[in-house]
């Protein structure tokens, strides 16, 4: 898995350098065994988890396969404007300005148990935001999941008390 995260040099603006998981998309066998490890993760740190929900965009590409193979529902974390019908929505700070997340107000129920999932964890400001607003609907937030995390922007301790996992940490 490792092998098919590809390094950017100076993007997207000068000095960063960009985790590419293309070429991980890209190879059926390097993704399945993504899915794989993930899976296996899951089944042992948390028997009974009701959703994943996935962060907008790339956590849905994981998100789906993730809780089709785990047998369970997976529900969408998306920018303000995206969903329709009710949702409940949070603002949160990014380097320049701020953004907005949502979820739909029924997407799941007081007392779920869910897994919020996306590709790369760096600042920690987008996952924070997807756990409070799954426990808004009160639900519990098991665990945030990442294929990627960015250790020297110290992101999950943003975190706090929410159990975190990362697949692959790159300083």
């Amino acid at each position: 898995v490792r092998d098919r995260v590809r390094p950017f040099p100076d993007f997207p603006v000068p000095g960063v350098l960009f985790r590419d998981i293309s070429p991980l998309l890209k190879d059926p066998a390097a993704f399945g065994t993504l899915i794989d490890l993930l899976e296996d993760h899951l089944r042992v740190s948390h028997p009974k988890i009701d959703f994943i929900a996935g962060l907008d965009s790339r956590g849905f590409l994981i998100g789906p396969p993730l809780a089709q193979r785990l047998g369970i529902g997976f529900v969408l974390i998306r920018k303000k404007g995206k969903l329709p019908g009710p949702t409940e929505s949070i603002s949160y700070a990014l380097e320049y300005g701020t953004a907005e997340l949502e979820i739909q107000s029924d997407a799941v129920e007081a007392g779920q148990k869910v897994v919020i999932v996306d590709d790369l964890l760096a600042t920690g400001g987008t996952m924070y935001a997807a756990c409070e607003l799954v426990k808004r609907l009160k639900a519990e937030v098991l665990e945030c999941l990442v294929i990627i995390e960015l250790k020297l922007l110290k992101g999950s301790e943003k975190l706090k008390s929410i159990p975190f996992y990362s697949l692959l940490q790159y300083d």
